[in-house]
């Protein structure tokens, strides 16, 4: 049994994740909003926005490797659509980068790592 390849991030492919959050909203012009007579008006200027949170349990090497992605100022991102089903590929940054310690082990520990992929 083959596991789906839910990230890939500038041209490396990630370790299954523990957990994998997408999210697609909207962009709003600022003209949305609630009119005079009490209506909602939505003038969407954008559509499907993507926001991935994601988290990993990793080796140190592992952890070095995405502390390295973190620092880029952008990243092309080729991600498992939960909504189409199929993978895409989007520009994005890293954003909320947080690592815990899982587990002491003598080759420096098991990590958790996680963070939001935010498109720009």
């Amino acid at each position: 049994m083959a596991f789906t390849q839910y990230l890939n991030i500038d041209g490396t492919d990630m370790p299954l994740p523990v957990s994998y959050d997408l999210a697609l909203s909207d962009v709003e012009a600022d003209s949305s909003g609630e009119t005079e007579a009490g209506t909602t008006q939505r003038d969407i200027v954008r559509s499907g926005v993507a926001q991935i949170s994601v988290s990993f349990q990793v080796s140190p090497a592992w952890l070095k490797k995405l502390s390295a992605m973190r620092g880029k100022p952008k990243l092309a991102v080729n991600f498992f659509n939960t909504e189409t089903m199929v993978r895409e590929t989007r520009e994005m940054y890293i954003d909320g980068f947080k690592t815990s310690l899982a587990h002491d082990t003598s080759r420096k520990g098991l990590w958790k790592v996680s963070f939001e992929l935010k498109e720009y």
